[in-house]
């Protein structure tokens, strides 16, 4: 019987998982470098659905010495964004880099003996060959297209409107919910400037918006990722605090752990 793609990657997710790349990666700390290799993997714990970037130990351009520093026990469900990197969910050992606190882990696994996971927020910057990363690594089966679109997008909260267009550019991202995208000047409700602004590894830097009676409902990406370009200037929202409307038909509100994680992942400044 036919499988769903969306039901296999899920069902990995209690593995440890890990995938090679040829990309040069470097990362500096304090304004030193402390990684420069083209033998990184992408290593996911068990029931993380973001990567983290493991090094040859033997490259690393730091001291690795045991830490003191005790894991924090890893939540039930899904492990996303917000969950912090000491929330390990596999055996092994915690590890300081170079004197940063708890900033490496080596997993008790043969496929990584040779390896430590580095917590990609305790560095300062990381580049993919010579490009900076945004938020997180990237996972190289996880896909961001946008799409202009003739569709009509109406949307509500609490029977009032805030936003109609015909001109939406729709996201599809990998086990994400669809994300509508409109100009700003069909959004009618007025939009208030809020001081959160997040990052997203794909997408690059957002600033948020509120309306009146909820905070921080809106999103723009006024200086987006090349990748998605088309996405400057354009205001998106939480599909799950509103009602939407495409072509006239009610969607259903997003729900489930792909959700929740989304959420969650834009929740962190």
């Amino acid at each position: 019987m036919s499988k769903r793609m969306g039901d296999l990657w899920a069902s990995g997710l209690g593995l440890l998982r890990h995938e090679p790349t040829e990309m040069r990666l470097r990362a500096i700390s304090g304004g030193r470098e402390l990684v420069n290799t083209t033998r990184a993997v992408l290593v996911w714990e068990p029931r993380r659905v973001v990567a983290s970037y493991a090094v040859p130990v033997a490259e690393l351009g730091a001291e690795l010495t045991v830490s003191s520093v005790e894991p924090v026990p890893a939540p039930e469900g899904i492990l996303h964004p917000g969950h912090p990197f000491l929330a390990h969910s596999c055996p092994g050992q915690v590890v300081d880099v170079d004197g940063l606190a708890g900033a490496g882990f080596r997993p008790d696994d043969p496929e990584l003996a040779e390896y430590v996971v580095l917590d990609f927020k305790a560095l300062d910057e990381w580049y993919e060959e010579d490009e900076r990363l945004v938020s997180h690594p990237r996972d190289p089966y996880h896909r961001v297209v946008v799409r202009a679109s003739s569709r009509s997008v109406r949307v509500e909260r609490d029977g009032v409107l805030l936003a109609e267009s015909s001109r939406p550019s729709l996201v599809f991202e990998t086990t994400l919910p669809t994300r509508f995208y409109l100009p700003r000047e069909d959004v009618v409700a007025e939009l208030l400037p809020s001081e959160r602004h997040t990052a997203c590894a794909y997408k690059g830097h957002a600033t948020y918006y509120s309306v009146e009676g909820a905070p921080n409902l809106f999103w723009s990406y006024l200086e987006p990722q090349k990748e998605v370009r088309e996405l400057a200037g354009l205001v998106s929202f939480f599909d799950d605090d509103v009602d939407v409307y495409v072509d006239g038909e009610l969607r259903d509100r997003p729900s489930g752990p792909h959700a929740e994680s989304v959420r969650q992942e834009f929740s962190v400044s």
